[in-house]
């Protein structure tokens, strides 16, 4: 068995042990759940990602700064909007600069709940416009290009657990892509990205009020495949289409602070790919704030 498939199937067993003896947050750091946010909250958030040894041979600190804004329209919808800035693209210096705006939707269609337990499941779209150009394998609705992302995201809860899992398809829309010419396309415009989430809540044992400080821990398995680089077959004098995968584990610590402020910690490395990325790893930083009951009914 492979390494990667050894990871995983230990990762899957730790989910299902935990599933069936323990009693979860599902406020994950690099994913999303199917639950929204409350109804008529709003939410600020800011997250500084740095990214580690690079495949291009970054001369400085790359690292990506992103705020946010969350709505919590009702039970089932929500609707957040971003913009980032970073010096990811800029290798010849280490100023931040405007990089990329995007608009989220989340609709919960399914809510099954129970006495300490829940099962939901979501549709999501978002929309990202960025200024960089398209340099890498990895497809992302981060930022890194202009692009649209649509998935369902399906999240179980049972007492302290929570697992959930999103399956997503993004389409980049760079310039390139629609350019007219015979020739092979250096990038590739479509991704199938996907996660497995599992979080456990620590801390407290014995809940007692609002004012208490969570500690939750969370694992991540993130993936992609998709489209790579077209090549050009002498022999066969057409035009071939590679393809990329990458699997990543991302571990991460969160405190809730009276049950309105969320402050997370998280590092993101690959297991198995062969991708052309930025980087192979990275590390997230973010602080969020919610303020209940902010807009009327």
């Amino acid at each position: 068995m492979k390494p990667l498939h050894v990871i995983s199937f230990l990762f899957l067993s730790a989910c299902v042990f935990f599933f069936n003896t323990a009693v979860a947050q599902e406020l994950y750091v690099f994913s999303d759940p199917a639950s929204n946010a409350p109804a008529r909250s709003l939410s600020i958030k800011y997250a500084g990602k740095w990214v580690g040894e690079s495949q291009v041979g970054h001369q400085h600190n790359a690292n990506r700064q992103m705020l946010e804004s969350q709505f919590g329209i009702n039970k089932n919808l929500m609707l957040r909007t971003g913009l980032t800035m970073g010096n990811m693209y800029n290798l010849d210096n280490n100023r931040l600069t405007f990089e990329s705006v995007n608009v989220y939707a989340k609709y919960r269609f399914l809510s099954n709940d129970g006495v300490h337990k829940h099962f939901r499941a979501a549709a999501f779209l978002k929309g990202v416009f960025s200024t960089n150009d398209l340099k890498y394998d990895e497809l992302t609705a981060e930022g890194d290009q202009t692009a649209v992302q649509a998935g369902l995201i399906f999240t179980q809860l049972v007492h302290k657990l929570a697992v959930s899992s999103t399956l997503a398809l993004t389409e980049v829309l760079d310039g390139e892509r629609f350019l007219k010419y015979g020739g092979p396309r250096n990038f590739g415009y479509q991704a199938f990205n996907y996660s497995l989430s599992a979080g456990y809540l620590v801390l407290p044992r014995t809940y007692s009020g609002f004012n208490q400080t969570n500690l939750n821990l969370y694992i991540e398995l993130l993936g992609s495949r998709g489209q790579g680089p077209e090549m050009f077959d002498a022999g066969a004098g057409s035009i071939t289409r590679t393809t990329f995968q990458y699997v990543d584990l991302a571990p991460a610590l969160q405190l809730i602070i009276k049950s309105n402020a969320k402050l997370n910690l998280g590092y993101r490395f690959q297991l198995s790919g062969n991708a052309y990325r930025m980087s192979n790893s990275a590390f997230l930083v973010s602080y969020e704030r919610t303020f209940l009951n902010t807009f009327k009914r």
